[in-house]
């Protein structure tokens, strides 16, 4: 796939709510995430598919998702952007049970038809 066609596929998929099935087939095993601060345990920069695994349970487990969406891609030779918009309601931390929106751009750059590394935007 080119780099067009992951960004139309992880957006599908982010669609449909499949974001864990995103991660498993269009990520590279060695994919890096930054993330724009750290977020509870939840470092700002991690390394590695199990990693990224492990932050997308986190934030299921620790978040009430009222709604989602995702537009785009936006491409641009081997990156592509995507516009998320969530409602959600925090678990645990110092927004805890506080409905909010949140708004986010994330910058994902492809390699060999895989994203190797994303990178997330956004103001809380």
């Amino acid at each position: 796939m080119d780099t067009k066609q992951v960004g139309e596929k992880l957006v599908a998929l982010c669609r449909e709510g499949r974001n864990l099935d995103a991660v498993n087939t269009l990520y590279s095993p060695d994919i890096v995430s930054v993330e724009a601060m750290q977020t509870g345990p939840m470092p700002a920069e991690q390394r590695g598919i199990e990693a990224i695994r492990g932050k997308n349970q986190w934030w299921a487990d620790n978040h009430e998702v009222h709604s989602a969406s995702a537009d785009g891609p936006y491409p641009n030779g081997d990156r592509f952007t995507v516009k998320y918009h969530y409602e959600i309601t925090p678990k645990t931390g110092p927004a805890s049970g506080q409905r909010i929106a949140m708004d986010e751009v994330a910058l994902y750059t492809v390699a060999n038809g895989k994203i190797v590394k994303e990178e997330f935007f956004y103001a809380m």
